[in-house]
C-alpha cells in the first residue's frame, strides 16, 4: 500500500519516537543512520498555506458558502444579461474605493467644501482622475442597476420563491438614488446648491412624510450651514452601510435560491421512469 503524503498523515502522539525527531528514526530509518532527505521549501510553504486556510475555515465555517457561491449550477441559456448584477456590484466597489480617497481631502464645511474640492482637483496627484471616476461612476452605477432590474423583471426572476430578493433590489435602487442626491451637493457650487434646493422643495411636497423627510435632510426647516454635514454623513456612512448589508443579503439569497433560466428556454422533460403512462 503506498504511503500517504506527509501533509495527509495522522500526527503521532507527543513523546513518540520519530514524532518531530531529526534523525529520521520515525520514518523507518535505523538509529544512527543518515537523516532522510528534507522536504523542499516550496512544499513546506504550500503546507503552511493549507494549514492557515484550514485554521480559518474551521473557525468561520465559510467553506459551505464559498462552495455554493463558486460551484453553484448555472441554468441553461445563461447569457451576458446575467452579468449586469456583477457589473453593478463592481461599480459600487469602485464608488466606495474612490469615495474613501476623496474623503481624505474633502472638508464638509459650507465655507471650505468648495475650496477643498478645487484643491483636490488642481493640486492633488491624480485627484482630478479619481474625482472623475467617482462622478461618472455614479452615473454608470445608476444605469447598471436599472438595467439589472429590467433584466430581472422581463426574465420573470422576481416570482416565487425570489420575491424577497426582488424587494431587496427595489430598496437598493432607492438607496442608490439617495446616494446620488446626497453626493450631488458635496462640491457646494452654485449648480449643486440650487439643484438641491429644488430637490428639497419637491421632497417637502410629498404626502404625509414629505415635510418631515425634507426637514431631516436639511437638518432643519431651512437650508443652513448644518445641511452640508448632514448630507455628507448620509452619503458616507448611513446609506453605504445599508447598501453593504442589503447586498450581503441579496447575494445570500442568490446563492441559496439560484438563478432562473431565460423565459425562452424550456425545462428538461422528465425521465421516462418518472412519466405517467395510461393503462387500458
Amino acid at each position: 500500500m503506498p504511503k500517504l503524503p506527509q501533509a495527509l498523515r495522522k500526527p503521532g502522539k507527543p513523546g513518540e519516537r520519530g514524532n518531530g525527531s531529526r534523525n529520521g528514526a520515525g520514518n523507518g530509518a535505523a538509529p544512527g543512520a543518515a537523516p532522510a532527505t528534507t522536504e523542499p521549501e516550496h512544499g513546506k510553504l504550500a503546507e503552511a498555506g493549507i494549514d492557515v486556510v484550514g485554521w480559518v475555515d474551521e473557525r468561520t465555517g465559510a467553506s459551505p458558502f464559498l462552495t455554493g457561491l463558486l460551484l453553484r449550477k448555472v441554468p441553461k441559456g445563461t447569457n451576458w444579461f446575467y452579468t449586469l448584477g456583477s457589473a453593478t456590484l463592481f461599480a459600487f466597489a469602485m464608488q466606495a474605493l474612490t469615495g474613501v480617497f476623496l474623503a481624505m481631502f474633502y472638508v464638509p464645511s459650507s465655507t471650505e467644501a468648495y475650496n477643498s474640492i478645487t484643491r483636490l482637483t488642481n493640486d492633488v496627484f491624480l485627484g482630478e482622475f479619481v474625482r472623475g471616476m467617482h462622478k461618472w461612476g455614479a452615473t454608470v452605477m445608476v444605469i447598471l442597476i436599472f438595467l439589472h432590474m429590467a433584466r430581472v423583471f422581463f426574465f420573470g426572476a422576481y416570482k416565487y420563491p425570489r420575491e424577497l430578493n426582488w424587494v431587496i433590489g427595489v430598496v437598493l435602487i432607492i438607496l442608490t438614488l439617495v446616494m446620488g442626491l446626497t453626493g450631488y451637493l458635496l462640491p457646494f457650487d452654485q449648480r449643486s446648491y440650487w439643484a438641491t434646493i429644488v430637490a428639497m422643495n419637491i421632497t417637502g411636497t410629498g404626502p404625509i412624510v414629505g415635510p418631515y423627510l425634507a426637514d431631516f435632510l436639511r437638518a432643519g426647516a431651512e437650508f443652513e450651514a448644518t445641511t452640508l454635514p448632514r448630507f455628507y454623513a448620509i452619503h458616507m456612512l448611513l446609506v453605504p452601510g445599508a447598501i453593504i448589508a442589503l447586498i450581503g443579503a441579496h447575494l445570500y439569497l442568490v446563492v441559496k435560491l439560484g438563478t432562473t433560466a431565460p423565459p425562452w428556454v424550456r425545462g428538461e422533460p422528465k425521465p421516462k421512469a418518472l412519466r405517467s403512462e395510461e393503462v387500458g
